[in-house]
C-alpha cells in the first residue's frame, strides 16, 4: 500500500483493507515500510498480530526477507503500508530506502493510493506518471481516496481507464469518523484508541467491503520464496541462561521495533512489561531495563509524581544492572523535563541532563552510529544504523561520557552522543538491532555478567 505522497490517506486505506480481510476470517500480517512506530501500533490493533518494520536503509536485503518470512508464518495474507510517496527515500536521485525499493526486493505488488479530492481528469496524468516512472515495479492497482460523490468517482474512473493500464481497485469517500488524530510525532498512538475501538474497526471493515475490491486484491501474489533457514548465528538448540528485561509499555512508552524484542527473546531474554504511569514499583527479579521512546512529555506530570517508581529506577541503576534507553527513555532518566508550556518536571535524575520540549523537529532521519568506546551494546568501532526523530533537546549537560559518533544521513552532520554512566547507556537514536544482531547478543552478555556479579556480591 503506497501513496503519491505523505498525507494522501494510505494509513486509513491500509487499515480498512486489513480490517476488511480480517472480518472475512483471514489471518492478516501487517508491515510498515520505514522506521515509523505509530502506524505499526494501529496495524497491530486492527490485525491482532504484531506489525513489523521493513526498511532497506537500516536493514540488509536478507534481513528484510527474514522479517517478512518470519512474521508471515501462519498468516493468510500480508499487507505492507509504505512510507511517504512510493518513490521517496533517502535521497532524490536513487530509490534507496523507498517503498518502491522494498516492493521490488520482496516481490510485493504495489497498490497506489491517490488523493482524489479537488481533481478530475488530471488524476489520469498522476496515475500515468507513477505507472511509467519505474518499469521494473509491479504497479498492481490504484485506490482513489477522498472522493466526493459517486458521480465524481465515475469521472475519475473514465479518465484513468482511457489513459492508463493500471486497474482501479476501489475508492473511498471522505469520512471524518475514521480519521486518526495527529500530534507532533505523527498519528495518535494506537493505545489511545478508546472504548469504541471495535466500533471504529467495524466501520473500517464495512467501508472496505463496500468501496474496495478485496477479492481482486486477494488475487495479488507475493513472489518471494517464503521458506528460509534460521540464522546460523543463533543456535536455538543450545541452552542459554534466561534473563528478565523490564520494558515500559504504556501511553508514555510504546516505541519499540518488535524485531528488537524478538532478537532479545531469541538470545534468552524474557520481556517483562511494566508501566511507569500506573505501576508503583518495578517488577520483581529484573536483570536489566530497556526503556524505549514514546510520549513522556504528554504524561510528564504523572511520570514525575510517581515517585516510588522513579526511586526504584534510580536504585536499579545504582545496583549496577544494565539499563539501555532510547529517546523518551533517555528523557525519563534525565534530571528534568520542561514542557512546551514552560513547566519543569523532575524525572529520575539518573543522567546529568536537563531536557526541554521544542516547538519544532530537532533531528530527523536515518543515522549511522559508530561506537567510539566499548559500551553496553558493543566494542569500540562497532557500527549500526538507526533513526532519529524528536521534538526535544538537551538544555544543560553535566559531566557524562559519550559513546557514539552519530552521522545524520540527510544533513551529513556528525554528533557525539550515546551517554554512558555506570551501567547506563542512553541516546536519542532508535537502533534497529537487526541491522547488527550481534548487539543483542552483546547486551545480554553484559546482563548475564552483571547478574553473576550481583550473585557473588550477595
Amino acid at each position: 500500500m503506497s501513496g503519491t505522497a505523505s498525507g494522501v490517506g494510505k494509513t486509513t486505506i491500509a487499515l480498512a483493507i486489513m480490517a476488511g480481510l480480517r472480518r472475512r476470517g483471514l489471518a492478516v500480517q501487517p508491515f510498515k515500510s520505514g522506521p515509523d512506530f505509530l502506524d505499526t501500533g494501529h496495524h497491530t490493533r486492527v490485525c491482532g498480530r504484531k506489525a513489523r518494520n521493513l526498511d532497506t536503509w537500516m536493514l540488509s536485503e536478507e534481513a528484510n526477507r527474514e522479517v517478512l518470512r518470519d512474521a508471515a508464518r501462519g498468516a493468510d495474507v500480508v499487507v505492507a503500508e509504505g512510507m511517504m510517496g512510493l518513490f521517496d527515500g533517502k535521497c532524490g536521485n536513487t530509490e534507496a530506502g523507498s517503498t518502491a525499493e522494498i516492493a521490488k526486493l520482496l516481490k510485493l505488488p504495489a497498490v497506489l493510493v491517490v488523493d482524489a479530492a479537488k481533481t478530475a481528469r488530471s488524476i489520469a496524468a498522476v496515475v500515468l506518471g507513477f505507472e511509467l516512472f519505474d518499469p521494473q515495479l509491479q504497479l498492481a492497482g490504484v485506490i482513489l481516496n477522498r472522493v466526493a460523490t459517486e458521480r465524481h468517482y465515475e469521472m475519475l474512473r473514465a479518465a484513468i481507464e482511457t489513459s492508463c493500464k493500471t486497474k482501479i481497485l476501489g475508492w473511498m469517500p471522505r469520512d471524518p469518523s475514521i480519521a486518526i488524530p495527529e500530534r507532533h510525532l505523527g498519528l495518535q498512538g494506537a493505545a489511545e484508541a478508546g472504548e469504541d475501538d471495535e466500533a471504529a474497526i467495524d466501520t473500517l471493515a464495512a467501508l472496505a467491503e463496500k468501496y474496495l475490491d478485496l477479492d481482486r486484491m486477494l488475487d495479488l501474489q507475493c513472489g518471494l520464496e517464503m521458506t528460509r533457514t534460521r540464522d546460523a548465528g543463533f543456535d536455538q538448540t543450545q541452552p542459554v541462561e534466561r534473563v528478565r528485561i523490564g520494558v515500559p509499555s504504556d501511553h508514555a512508552f510504546s516505541f519499540y521495533y518488535e524485531d528488537n524484542l524478538d532478537l532479545l527473546r531469541q538470545e534468552g531474554a524474557e520481556i517483562v512489561p511494566f508501566s511507569p504511569l500506573h505501576d508503583k514499583r518495578l517488577p520483581d527479579g529484573l536483570d536489566a531495563l530497556y526503556l524505549g521512546g514514546g510520549y513522556p512529555e504528554l504524561h510528564a506530570e504523572r511520570l514525575s509524581s510517581n515517585r516510588q517508581m522513579l526511586e526504584d529506577v534510580r536504585a536499579f541503576t545504582l545496583s549496577g544492572r544494565p539499563v539501555y534507553a532510547e529517546c523518551g527513555g533517555m528523557i525519563y532518566l534525565s534530571e528534568s523535563l520542561s514542557t512546551v508550556d514552560g513547566v519543569s518536571y523532575p524525572m529520575a535524575g539518573v543522567l546529568p541532563l536537563s531536557m526541554k520540549m521544542t516547538g519544532r523537529l530537532v533531528q530527523f532521519g536515518y543515522v549511522t552510529v559508530e561506537f567510539t568506546e566499548d559500551c553496553l551494546l558493543g566494542q569500540k568501532g562497532t557500527a549500526v544504523r538507526g533513526h532519529s526523530f524528536h521534538y526535544s533537546c538537551i538544555v544543560t549537560r553535566g559531566e557524562v561520557a559519550t559513546n557514539y559518533r552519530v552521522q545524520y544521513s540527510m544533513s551529513g552532520k556528525e554528533e557525539r552522543e550515546g551517554f554512558g554512566q555506570g551501567s547506563v547507556l542512553a541516546s536519542y537514536v532508535h537502533l534497529h538491532l537487526r541491522a547488527n544482531p550481534a548487539i543483542a547478543r552483546t547486551f545480554l552478555t553484559a546482563v548475564r555478567r552483571a547478574r553473576t556479579l550481583q550473585t557473588v556480591t550477595t
